[in-house]
């Protein structure tokens, strides 16, 4: 509302007019003007004050100074705007409270914290999970508190794709995955969540086929045994048990190498399989391997090329990187047809180092992709007969490649073969030590 500032002047001028007649009607207009100004002035400051003082500490009162004129209307103003910011603060506030409420609900750990690391604010779940304390915590680094490499790593690189698991600082037996958001101005939103049962039922999964896998092997080791002796001595059979005993050799075969995939991939992903971080020589690793595959190939006759652009070495376990490797080489020759080409490069740039193998087969189509590397998936189960695979070379090749911070991109499709890249972290590549001559 617009004040009528005409009006307010005119009752000023009035005012003072009055003031000065009445000091001419005693002959003094001028002390009568004086005075006039002298009693609005001393109005306006304590019209001044009273405004100074409720806006001091509003909240002592509901009512504002009550006044008429310009100030009356400033009241008037002020009340409302006053009562308005009231109404504002209050929903912002139960809004505020719900929020914290229903988070305070969640079974999930959810902790908020500045781009430092500095715990602002966390809910109930957070406590119990991760062992802060509201009264003693606030203020603190979240990197004091969760003192783990594997976090505080996580927490810097600001790469929150994958989530983190870890063991709770408050209550080891407790296993944490750990999603970080960004949000604000550069702050951080952690989600603890409690995947101990997912944990166990994963371990007891591994340790189950881990310890089949052993039981199983002693004996298909001795029926193994004793039909490869029947088939050296097929001549000897009649001959209607030689087919039955050529298929059950066959069979036994793959189911050998079926466990012994098994075997090793339990290894690896139980650690028990110590990783050994030596300097590998990847251009002598991979010709070695694509030797292996043009015998393979046989009467394929693949045309099998390898091309190394970078002499550097790669720190790494060989055996785990040759089982990578040459699942990779050896698919690609049971899955292209006769004739076709395989292509071997071994390269690096700025963002680390990469073993490519690219062929010209059949194709996958990329719906499959994604699950590829799950253990026994296969994008065509009839060729499962053909190959003689396992299910489990795709799986072994991702493990491996994880226990070098590494990861496997696959690109292809249906017609025009595929393509397998290993990416390895520029931090693994090692300059080759110059060849020193014998004196």
């Amino acid at each position: 509302m617009q004040y009528n500032w005409s009006r307010y002047l005119r009752l000023i001028f009035a005012g003072l007019a009055a003031t000065t007649l009445i000091g001419w009607i005693f002959g003094q207009p001028l002390y009568g003007l004086l005075v006039g100004l002298t009693t609005y002035l001393w109005w306006t400051l304590v019209q001044a004050r009273r405004l100074y003082q409720w806006l001091a500490n509003p909240s002592s009162s509901d009512e504002l100074p009550q006044s008429v004129g310009l100030w009356g209307d400033i009241f008037d103003h002020l009340h409302k705007l006053h009562r308005n910011h009231l109404l504002t603060q209050d929903r912002l506030r139960a809004r505020i409270n719900r929020v914290q409420e229903s988070t305070n609900a969640m079974r999930d750990g959810v902790v908020m914290t500045d781009a430092r690391g500095t715990m602002e604010w966390w809910n109930g779940s957070a406590e119990y999970l991760l062992g802060f304390k509201p009264n003693k915590d606030r203020g603190q680094y979240i990197h004091n508190l969760i003192r783990t490499p594997a976090f505080k790593a996580y927490f810097d690189a600001r790469d929150y794709r994958e989530p983190l698991e870890i063991h709770s600082p408050a209550k080891p037996h407790i296993h944490l995955q750990i999603q970080i958001s960004l949000f604000g101005d550069d702050d951080r939103l952690l989600v603890a969540k409690d995947v101990t049962r997912l944990y166990q039922l994963e371990q007891m999964r591994r340790d189950f086929i881990g310890n089949v896998s052993h039981e199983m092997r002693t004996p298909l080791t001795v029926i193994s045994g004793y039909l490869e002796t029947l088939v050296d001595h097929g001549n000897e059979l009649p001959p209607k048990w030689r087919r039955a005993i050529n298929t059950m050799a066959a069979q036994s075969s793959r189911m050998e190498a079926l466990i012994t995939d098994l075997i090793l991939l339990s290894k690896i992903e139980t650690g028990e399989h110590t990783l050994d971080d030596a300097l590998t020589d990847v251009e002598a690793l991979v010709g070695q391997i694509c030797h292996d595959a043009r015998a393979l190939s046989g009467d394929k006759k693949h045309q099998i090329t390898l091309k190394v652009t970078d002499q550097r070495l790669l720190k790494g376990d060989e055996s785990q990187l040759r089982s990578a490797f040459s699942n990779l080489i050896f698919n690609a020759v049971k899955y292209t047809p006769a004739n076709g080409s395989i292509a071997v490069t071994w390269s690096a740039n700025r963002d680390g180092a990469h073993l490519s193998i690219e062929d010209s087969g059949i194709g996958i189509d990329p719906v499959h992709i994604p699950r590829l590397t799950e253990r026994f998936y296969r994008a065509d189960p009839s060729r499962h007969k053909d190959t003689g695979g396992t299910g489990l070379g795709l799986a072994i090749v991702k493990h491996v490649l994880i226990n070098h911070d590494g990861n496997l991109e696959i690109k292809s499709r249906m017609g025009e073969g595929s393509e397998f890249i290993c990416h390895f972290p520029r931090g693994r590549l090692v300059e080759r030590l110059p060849e020193t001559a014998d004196n």
